[in-house]
This record gives structure tokens, C-alpha cells and sequence, in this order.
């Protein structure tokens, strides 16, 4: 989760889908998908991304920051970015969705 600047989003977002797009497209594999808020804390854009376990997380993401083109993705949204937050999180299972209707 990015908090952006105050009217930076879609700055943020051109730079975002032209310079990490590619690179995480390479490293992170396919995204499960890409929210920006709009009621409660505003300025954030979400980002998900699946993984088999955290080795997994962690393998991935070793090769995303050492990718060579990463550095420039840093640089270009460093001025937008006000807050970063990582979060990993488990599936839960509901006894309610898996039986039948």
C-alpha cells in the first residue's frame, strides 16, 4: 500500500505502469489486481500480489530489487511516495463458501 502525494496519483501511476510495470511483470509474475482509495484514508494506491509461501515472497522479491532496471523506478517515484506499507496475508477459509448452495 503507497500513500501518495496530495494530486500526484496519476503521476504516480504513469510512472508506476511505465518503469515497475515491466520489471515486477518479470519478477512478481501476473498481479492479482490494483485499487486506489476513495472513502477513509485517501492517497493510496493497493497492490496484490500471490504467492505459493513466504520463501516464494522472498525469492521473488530478492529479484525485483535486484533487477537493473529497478533503480530507476525508485528514483522517478521517490518525490511521490509519502508512506509504503507491506503486508502479507493468508487465505481464510469459510466453512459457509465451501459447501454447496
Amino acid at each position: 500500500i503507497y500513500t501518495i502525494r496530495l494530486r500526484k496519483m496519476g503521476e504516480f501511476i504513469e510512472v508506476f505502469d511505465r518503469l515497475a510495470m515491466p520489471i515486477l511483470l518479470r519478477t512478481l509474475g501476473a498481479p492479482l489486481g490494483f485499487w486506489t482509495s476513495q472513502v477513509g484514508q485517501l492517497n493510496q494506491f493497493v497492490h496484490l500480489w500471490g504467492y505459493d509461501s513466504l520463501a516464494d515472497y522472498e525469492q521473488r522479491s530478492l529479484a525485483r530489487d535486484q533487477h537493473p532496471g529497478f533503480p530507476a523506478y525508485l528514483a522517478a517515484s521517490e518525490h511521490l511516495i509519502v508512506a509504503q506499507e507491506t503486508r502479507l496475508i493468508r487465505r481464510a477459509t469459510l466453512a459457509s463458501l465451501e459447501a454447496p448452495q
